[in-house]
């Protein structure tokens, strides 16, 4: 009787030994804040800065972070956002690929009551309630920038002005809004004409192809190169180089990010202004997450500040740029 006694406590302790050590294994570290970021990828320069401001920022605050990378691909970014539904975390968090699709997955999160919060690129929802906060840059405003800074350089000329443009990524905020802000400051400017516009998908490597195709196309008749982003440009930059021409000086080139390729590229002397989108959205994504879990309202938008940086202050500004 004994012996079937303290063979029965003796399973009955592997049990519950079994039980906490599953528990530890299947649950978050206790009192912890578990953050489910999708990236959309690493496709350039700024992306992967983005991707390391918010890893370090997790980590400095004491956020658990789970990170997934999309690949540029929509649906691996829905599977990212129902894994992180199905793993209960608190926040998730996204930067999305392109504008629209969101709504399904996103009114799931929003059944499980789980914050949404949108870094870098905005979404197109008919329900904004189905996200808490959008913390990233006015991609309208540095389409006006880009455009403004082209209005004061060629002030002074008389002929037609030739622009091509390398869109961003087809259907994402930035390239949407980016194209508008420029296209608004130069609408009263009939000098200033666009006359050729294709995507280069935010890479290196499509922005040099594109821009091949446009001096096939249009050879010297180019004047101004309006890129999307400063991956494209630089990019472009090896093309126009290989078709015999000066880039900065036979073609302007305007682009957008403000990442250290491009300040290399303006003190080098070929490229002329790039208009900064900060990817150092860390710190601002851990304080809106830790307020959300403080019980604390959000403001819908959160606007980063930045600036632009034309070729004459490349050299003084490189030394103190962070990415």
């Amino acid at each position: 009787m004994k012996r079937n006694k303290a063979v029965a406590a003796w399973m009955m302790t592997l049990v519950v030994l079994a039980l906490v050590l599953a528990g530890l294994g299947c649950s978050k570290e206790k009192g912890k804040v578990t953050l489910g970021f999708s990236q959309i990828g690493a496709e350039s320069e700024w992306r992967t800065a983005n991707t390391k401001s918010i890893e370090e920022t997790a980590k400095a605050e004491g956020i658990e972070l789970k990170l997934s990378d999309a690949q540029q691909k929509q649906e691996n970014q829905i599977k990212a956002i129902r894994s992180f539904i199905a793993q209960k975390v608190d926040v998730i968090a996204f930067s999305p690929v392109v504008e629209t699709g969101w709504e399904p997955v996103l009114r799931e999160a929003k059944e499980a009551k789980i914050p949404v919060i949108l870094t870098d690129r905005a979404v197109d929802t008919k329900d904004d309630s189905l996200w808490v906060t959008f913390i990233g840059s006015d991609f309208v405003e540095e389409g006006r920038r880009a455009a403004k800074w082209l209005v004061e350089k060629t002030k002074d000329r008389t002929d037609t002005v030739n622009i091509v443009e390398l869109q961003g990524t087809v259907g994402s905020a930035p390239a949407i809004d980016r194209k508008k802000g420029f296209e608004e400051v130069i609408k009263d400017k009939p000098q200033l004409k666009i006359i050729r516009s294709q995507t280069g998908d935010f890479t290196r490597a499509k922005g040099k192809e594109v821009m091949e195709a446009f001096l096939k196309a249009e050879g010297k008749n180019i004047h101004v190169l309006y890129a999307h982003n400063d991956d494209m440009a630089i990019g472009a930059i090896q093309a126009i180089e290989e078709a015999g021409l000066r880039p900065g000086q036979d073609i302007l080139i305007i682009s957008i990010d403000a990442v250290k390729g491009a300040f290399e590229a303006m003190m080098a002397g070929k490229l002329n202004v790039t208009v900064e989108c900060s990817p150092l959205l860390g710190p601002q994504l851990m304080s809106a997450v830790k307020d959300l879990m403080a019980g604390k309202t959000l403001p819908k938008r959160i606007v980063t500040e930045e600036g632009i940086f034309p070729m004459e202050t490349a050299a003084q500004e490189f030394p103190k740029r962070k990415y």
